[in-house]
């Protein structure tokens, strides 16, 4: 984790990234497919794979591959990982409206940063890449073994963020990271979750658009 201790004004805005800030699919979808040809093993069809996007990238090689050992995952990471590295990160596109949102937010006098379990140094690469990475106060970056709750304790525990910060993410691992910490969870329906999964994780909100959201964050 980089970045500055929030000033406690307003709540802490904790972004996830892929799938709330930018969209990673062709990046992760390519890589992903490059790291299995690397084993013999079939690609993933685009139809199928938007449902593999947002876990930690060993959970998805374990899910495409069952029974397979840890050495195994440990490849395919490293090997999706040197592909990422070299074109996926720059296939990423960025969401509509996302950085006017950002710039209102933090007019408002809310700090914002980002939580992913991307890990940190390719999710800065992708911050900068779209100029987003000086409207964040800090980056959190996870790596394979790091729960997303995980992540968020020790956000709080360092006062990065305090009990007041709301996760604001696609999936309902984000919400379940914020409610295993005591926070609020706003879900995004713009990215890989639908409506159904993250009203199932039970949020504090759900929003349509990057724009809905200054209206609910304002009834924080």
């Amino acid at each position: 984790m980089t970045g500055r201790q929030h000033n406690g004004r307003r709540p802490a805005l904790v972004f996830d990234l892929d799938g709330t800030l930018s969209d990673p699919f062709e990046g992760i979808w390519r890589s992903v497919n490059f790291a299995l040809a690397t084993v013999a093993a079939d690609p993933v069809p685009r139809e199928e794979f938007p449902r593999y996007i947002g876990p930690p990238i060993d959970h998805t090689f374990r899910a495409l591959i069952p029974g397979i050992g840890e050495d195994g995952v440990h490849a395919l990471v490293a090997a999706f990982r040197d592909r990422y590295g070299r074109l996926g990160y720059a296939e990423n596109t960025l969401y509509d409206g996302v950085p006017e949102v950002l710039d209102a937010l933090r007019g408002r006098s809310h700090p914002c940063g980002v939580c992913t379990a991307k890990r940190r140094d390719f999710a800065e690469r992708i911050l900068a890449m779209f100029t987003l990475d000086h409207r964040f106060d800090f980056v959190d970056g996870g790596d394979v073994g790091i729960a997303k709750t995980d992540q968020l304790a020790a956000l709080l525990r360092t006062g990065a963020i305090g009990p007041d910060a709301v996760m604001i993410g696609d999936r309902a691992s984000d919400v379940a990271a914020a409610t295993a910490n005591g926070l609020r969870a706003i879900g995004v329906t713009w990215g890989f979750g639908s409506r159904e999964e993250l009203e199932g994780a039970a949020p504090w909100d759900i929003v349509e658009s990057p724009a809905a959201l200054l209206g609910v964050v304002d009834r924080l």
